[in-house]
């Protein structure tokens, strides 16, 4: 699977909400829960006809999502990577993650799985180079658990 244009709006509006509502992504992914990040995927081509800012803003209304603390774009100190360039390191890893099977629950069980795990903050870094490294690097660092030298 490579490519997934849903995949790649579903985590750049989760990034968006992420900035807007200043909450960790991992902390967001659980508040939404699989069944809306699945709505979200399974719809996304409906999504993307409006501006993303506008569908972020019904998604944080509808399901009151507060505002929190984590605020990494204010923290960082060299050039902000914009929502949609997150949201492709993100959906490459889940697709490299997904190797073949397609199927739309083993997707969001990985997106779940990716977003909740250690590489959330390294990704959500952007005070390092981490979210720059290539898709097979960020891949093997999931696998092994850290960041490898």
């Amino acid at each position: 699977m490579k490519n997934n244009s849903a995949l790649f709006y579903t985590c750049s509006l989760i990034e968006f909400i992420g900035r807007e509502q200043k909450l960790k992504r991992a902390e967001l992914v659980q508040i939404l829960g699989k069944k809306v990040i699945k709505r979200i995927y399974r719809y996304a081509d409906v999504f993307h006809c409006e501006p993303i800012a506008k569908t972020a803003d019904d998604f944080i209304t509808n399901f009151t999502i507060s505002t929190g603390s984590f605020d990494n774009v204010a923290t960082c100190r060299y050039t902000v990577p914009d929502y949609w360039t997150i949201g492709e390191v993100y959906e490459r890893l889940i697709e490299d993650v997904c190797g073949e099977k397609e199927d739309t629950d083993h997707v969001i069980d990985v997106l779940y799985e990716v977003y909740t795990s250690w590489i959330d903050a390294a990704i959500s870094n952007y005070n390092t180079d981490f979210y720059y490294q290539s898709r097979e690097y960020i891949h093997v660092c999931y696998q092994e658990g850290t960041v490898c030298a």
